[in-house]
Parts: structure tokens; sequence; C-alpha cells
């Protein structure tokens, strides 16, 4: 598995998820399941973010040469979260 392919692609799975479900009908999921399911992505994706921005910072403080890969990572996790913020 390449570093791109793991720290960037993978991550970004939660966004496509997220503006996926966003743009799916009212029709075909209902509105309150839309929502929920929007609203667990974005909670999943800050949690993940977080973890993964600790993790970049303790990286960083011992010379681990991936600790920018984890920060991109985390930066590409905000994204749910910022969206669902504009978008509600």
């Amino acid at each position: 598995m390449t570093r791109s392919f793991r720290y960037v692609v993978l991550p970004a799975l939660a966004p496509a998820a997220f503006f996926l479900i966003a743009s799916t009908p009212v029709e075909m999921l209902g509105c309150v399941n839309r929502g929920l399911m929007a609203l667990g992505i974005a909670t999943v994706s800050v949690i993940g973010g977080l973890i993964l921005a600790v993790k970049s910072r303790l990286g960083r403080k011992r010379g681990d040469p991936d600790a920018a890969w984890w920060a991109l990572s985390a930066l590409i996790l905000a994204i749910p979260p910022a969206a669902l913020l504009v978008l509600a």
C-alpha cells in the first residue's frame, strides 16, 4: 500500500461518503435518515481527524517522516464537519 493511498485516498472516503449522502434526494433516504447519516460521518471524521492531528504532533516532536502525511490526513478528515456547518 503506497503512502498516497494510505494517507490521502483512504481518508478521502469520508468526504466522498458525506457528499454522496448529502446529494441524494430526500425521497430516497428520508430527511431524518439522511441527516443522521451525514452527522454520523461528520462525527467519526472529527474523532479521526483529532486522533491523526495528535499523532502528527507527537510524530513531529519525535522526528517521524510520516508526520506531515498524518497532518494531511487530518486536514482531509476536517472537510465533512466543515461542510456540515456550511450546509446546515
